[in-house]
């Protein structure tokens, strides 16, 4: 499994090996925490910065990507893992600036790939080296896929909530990550979803960061929060992504700072057109009375 997880950096190096690829994982202890919209709104924030992102759903068995984009897939891993179809026939282009590749749900049989299916998998993966960012929601929990999947990423980013289940299925997921991967250039990063202060999401990310420090001895950063927003839901329902039903949302101001965060860039809120008629119209005065 490790070995094919390095087969996997290395394929997502270009050709001329200039570019590389950027692998994030998003993963959870447990179901419920909302990683797959995490995921979704992550990729589309890259996108909006410039970037080339593919958001790959590899929830082998309850995939939910393409429904969080209101998408219904021809084709998805299902066909490419039976060998029916390329990485480039089931990808799909969405109208929120980046591209999907969608999961098998419902198909539990392969849930869990054997060795020779997953470095067959590995091996199609290296079609997306164009992408500048790929973006891969896992399945929930600590599955051999999962494992698979966060060895070979650059950063593995843990969603929890501030839940006492959550939390605690967050430290159960690090504790198999520090135990079972040989991966020292691999960056854990955690993200506090559905906070209602900033207090609460530093509270629940200091304890988690704390105790992996004290007992599993892993460094984990705290990548930041999502507050609990209305447009949330309702992104749901509409299968539409909360960044495009809301920009100016508190969800979607987080997201933004996140994959600011994760940039490397300052994050800097537009102030809209009230902001720049009051900007326009106060230079104005000043122009005025100079002149």
């Amino acid at each position: 499994m490790v070995d094919q997880a390095e087969n996997l950096r290395k394929m997502m190096q270009s050709q001329d090996g200039t570019k590389k690829t950027r692998i994030i994982t998003v993963s959870s202890g447990k179901g419920g925490v909302g990683k797959t919209n995490i995921a979704v709104n992550l990729g589309i924030a890259f996108a909006q910065l410039g970037k080339k992102v593919v958001v790959m759903d590899a929830d082998l068995g309850l995939a939910n990507v393409n429904v969080c984009l209101g998408i219904i897939p021809k084709y998805n891993l299902f066909q490419l893992i039976k060998k029916q179809k390329t990485m480039r026939d089931i990808i799909i282009n969405t109208d929120y600036g980046i591209q999907i590749v969608a999961g098998a749900s419902g198909f539990s049989k392969i849930a869990n790939l054997n060795d020779e299916e997953r470095g067959e998998f590995i091996s199609e993966l290296s079609t997306l080296s164009y992408a500048d960012v790929l973006i891969i929601d896992t399945g929930a929990g600590v599955s051999q896929n999962v494992l698979s999947f966060v060895i070979a990423a650059d950063e593995a980013l843990i969603v929890t909530t501030p839940e006492p289940t959550a939390i605690t299925d967050a430290y159960g997921i690090i504790k198999i990550i520090a135990t079972e991967i040989n991966n020292p250039l691999l960056e854990l990063k955690l993200i506090v979803n559905r906070v209602n202060s900033v207090v609460e999401g530093r509270k629940v990310a200091e304890r988690v960061i704390n105790i992996a420090g004290q007992f599993l001895n892993i460094k984990v950063d705290n990548l930041g929060l999502i507050y609990d927003d209305p447009v949330v839901s309702q992104g749901v329902i509409k299968q539409t992504p909360f960044l495009y039903l809301d920009p100016k949302s508190k969800a979607s101001t987080s997201i933004k700072h996140i994959a600011s965060r994760l940039e490397g860039v300052e994050f800097k809120e537009g102030g809209g057109i009230k902001k720049f008629l009051k900007k326009l119209i106060g230079q104005s005065t000043i122009l005025a009375k100079q002149y």
